[in-house]
């Protein structure tokens, strides 16, 4: 068992105030692996004034020194790979492929994007008489989810530095160990004292406490609406920035022309990837009417393929796995034809749900309507494009989604759905496009410019 008994805070690994920590449990064989400190208000208190101490040093320093250290970062991320990927499938039960490629895998491809764009974005432009500044919000506090545990923390740390901000982190208490790895490696990349802070602890603690902090400048938080509309209320009472990356029932609409076989495999994989722990996965397949039975029979074919504990990992907690098992259970009795799958246990140990599909899904259904998280597929019929586009645009989220198709009629048909982002005919993730989402989706973007963009704030000087 891995125990860690300290907070990386000011450049140092210094005990918690509190004796108290927390367990982290291998969702897989349901066990404790690890221990973290239960870090409290005054960890957190201690953490922004070493982020706010280290904040002008670190804004004056110039962006291609700061692109050095993010190139830094970057290179530890690639060294420890195989470290971070083991470490992820401890603590959250992603399988080892999807470990290495996705979760440690996609960080470095993010620390480097950043890296470069530190070192060639414009922070200074000429507009008529005026000299335009682009300088650093200040202190960030960054709040990371579980489900992609080292992404997400990159996906804040390394703009928030490009852009000259300092930065504390909150991880999710279900996946700290990756968070852990993750201060090393900053910490072996030599950044000044206080730019980087990591505080493990409690979401209604620590998480509330950095939300709250007065000398946080920005709040970046990345999980549940429910829990993204109370730090933007307390935010917004602050009146500071707030960026919000939150739930998602995207759409993936296959249209008449679309290669059935190709939008439905493909459809099924979205979903089963990372156990359907993914805020943007497509959890809704529109399928034109007189093709129904056809898309159905391709999907149960597909999602049989994804045999626990194999190709399909579990969820991270049994908190979690009795959540999604409610859900699947909740499509039976509203009427959905439940195709395969089910909220039965299908391994004895092991937070797992079997790959779930419902057929006969209707707008007004749970299953249709609120983010499940979890392996489990609704297709729901259409009778024309007006009715494709009516579905898709109508539930609360609008943060990803996807079109197949004829590519000019896919991509028109993709410009009138309110989501932030859609792949056409299986278009391939882009780490420099912006990430975030349409209505209650979010706040602000994540990744490439547009992601730098946020942790910035503008000054012009006229002359």
């Amino acid at each position: 068992m891995k125990a860690h008994d300290a907070l990386y805070i000011d450049g140092a690994w210094r005990p918690a105030t509190s004796a108290e920590t927390l367990d982290v449990v291998d969702p897989v064989g349901e066990r404790v692996i690890g221990q973290v400190p239960a870090g409290t208000a005054e960890d957190v208190d201690a953490a922004v004034r070493a982020a706010r101490a280290a904040l002008p040093g670190w804004a004056a320093t110039p962006p291609a020194v700061r692109a050095a250290f993010l190139g830094a970062i970057r290179d530890g991320l690639r060294d420890r790979a195989e470290e971070l990927a083991a470490t992820v499938t401890a603590e959250l039960g992603a399988p080892a492929k999807i470990a290495s490629r996705v979760h440690a895998g996609l960080p470095v491809a993010v620390a480097a994007s950043y890296a470069e764009l530190a070192a060639t974005h414009p922070f200074e432009e000429k507009v008529g008489n005026s000299v335009v500044y682009a300088e650093p919000v200040g202190v960030v506090g960054a709040i990371t989810p579980w489900n992609y545990p080292l992404h997400q923390i990159v996906a804040k740390v390394a703009p928030a530095l490009a852009a000259g901000c300092t930065i504390v982190v909150k991880p999710a208490e279900d996946t700290p160990l990756t968070a852990q790895l993750f201060a090393g490696i900053v910490d072996a990349a030599g950044l000044p004292a206080g730019v980087f802070n990591l505080v493990t602890g409690l979401g209604p603690v620590a998480g509330q406490a950095l939300a709250e902090h007065p000398d946080v400048d920005l709040v970046s938080f990345t999980g549940s609406t429910a829990v993204g509309r109370r730090i933007g209320a307390v935010a917004g009472g602050a009146v500071k920035r707030v960026a919000l990356e939150l739930g998602g029932k995207s759409a993936n609409v296959i249209l008449p022309s679309a290669d059935l076989a190709k939008a439905v495999s493909a459809g099924v994989a979205n979903v089963m990837a990372n156990s359907g722990q993914t805020c943007s996965a497509w959890t809704r397949m529109l399928v034109p009417a007189e093709r129904y039975e056809e898309a159905v029979a391709l999907a149960a074919e597909a999602a049989a393929a994804y045999r626990p504990g194999e190709r399909l990992g579990p969820l991270v907690s049994a908190k979690q796995r009795e959540r999604v098992r409610g859900y699947i259970a909740r499509g039976v009795e509203e009427g959905a034809r439940l195709v395969v799958g089910g909220p039965e246990a299908p391994l004895e140990t092991g937070y797992y749900v079997s790959p779930t599909v419902f057929a006969d899904v209707t707008p007004e259904m749970t299953i249709a309507r609120e983010e499940i998280f979890g392996p489990v597929l609704s297709i729901m019929r259409y009778e024309d494009e007006d009715e494709a586009l009516a579905i898709a645009n109508g539930t609360e989220y609008g943060l990803g989604g996807a079109v197949w198709g004829e590519q000019e009629e896919a991509a028109a048909f993709a410009r009138r759905m309110e989501t932030g982002q859609v792949d056409i005919n299986g278009g391939r993730f882009n780490p420099l496009a912006p990430f975030g989402g349409y209505k209650q989706s979010g706040v602000g973007r994540e990744l490439g410019a547009h992601g730098l963009a946020e942790y910035l704030q503008t000054k012009s000087l006229q002359f």
